[in-house]
């Protein structure tokens, strides 16, 4: 079993005892017993219970980048790579359920974790095509962690089978920043990436 494979079983075995007994009561220890895992192993890979959290985010990272989109608007594609994200915690629904009952009880978790969500959106804005350099940058990363946290809060009481209600909750976050200019919309950054050939040469 290669890395890959051994993090996702472990991370899946987690999330299914989080989903039976809730998250505080789950340990990297448990997690490996479950799934039939050497626990030198899960230690090795998992030193602290967090990091079964911090791999399931590099997960649904993965699976949103996986698929470089080239075409469509900055919101078009957006909107794909929270959705494709967002596809990756629906898979252990109940137990990324279960973490999120328990952020409040835990700050130091909630800390971690409000950082690496960060850094995640500001990859997916950066895949997205939107700007993230300097304070005008940090100001649209953060407008896209506002958006990912209102379309979880509504994925978190979604109960239909397509995500309806989420993707619906997506949508009014994706129009409100709009309205504060997180989009391109002048110039050559109109929020499309399109192919236009090489630079016209100079005449003689």
């Amino acid at each position: 079993m290669d890395h890959e494979d051994f993090d996702t079983a472990l991370i899946a075995a987690a999330m299914a005892l989080a989903g039976e007994k809730g998250w505080a009561n789950v340990s990297v220890l448990d997690a490996a017993r479950a799934a039939d895992l050497p626990l030198a192993q899960a230690r090795q890979r998992f030193p602290f219970r967090v990091s079964v959290l911090l791999g399931l985010g590099r997960m649904a990272d993965d699976a949103a980048l996986s698929d470089d989109m080239i075409c469509g608007s900055a919101r078009e594609r957006l909107f794909d790579l929270l959705m494709r994200r967002l596809d990756v915690f629906q898979q252990y629904r109940s137990g990324v359920r279960s973490v999120l009952r328990a952020l409040p009880l835990d700050p130091p978790m909630a800390l971690l974790l409000g950082g690496a969500t960060l850094e995640s959106m500001r990859w997916m804005a950066d895949a997205a095509g939107i700007g993230t350099p300097g304070l005008g940058g940090l100001a649209r990363v953060n407008m896209v962690v506002a958006i990912w946290a209102h379309t979880l809060r509504a994925w978190d009481k979604d109960e239909s089978p397509d995500m309806g209600t989420t993707m619906a909750a997506l949508e009014q976050g994706l129009d409100k920043a709009t309205r504060f200019g997180l989009f391109p919309t002048t110039g050559t950054a109109t929020g499309t990436i399109e192919d236009t050939g090489l630079p016209d040469l100079p005449q003689d």
